[in-house]
């Protein structure tokens, strides 16, 4: 059974347009493609962001024999975070 197409008809039942679809200017840039696009790119960085805090930690630890309990902390709190915004949304569909 195939899934219907996703169109701004059917998008989201509980959608309210985007703040930026209310700026005259911005309205035909801004979609659901649009706001898909927004939610993938926010994710890519925050995965970037966790990536270059691990970089940051692991080279704390091996050039200077420290542990930089900040960075550690940064990476608790995206996985968190991350963990659990995934089962909220997923308990909600």
């Amino acid at each position: 059974m195939n899934a219907p197409p996703t169109t701004s008809s059917n998008w989201s039942p509980n959608h309210d347009p985007s703040i930026l679809s209310r700026i005259p200017w911005l309205r035909q840039f801004v979609d659901e493609r649009f706001l898909d696009h927004r939610r993938r790119s926010s994710s890519t960085a925050g995965f970037a962001a966790l990536l270059v805090a691990l970089g940051f930690f692991e080279y704390h630890i091996f050039a200077h024999h420290i542990i930089n309990w900040e960075l550690l902390i940064i990476m608790a709190t995206f996985a968190i975070v991350k963990t659990t915004s995934f089962f909220w949304y997923r308990s909600r569909h």
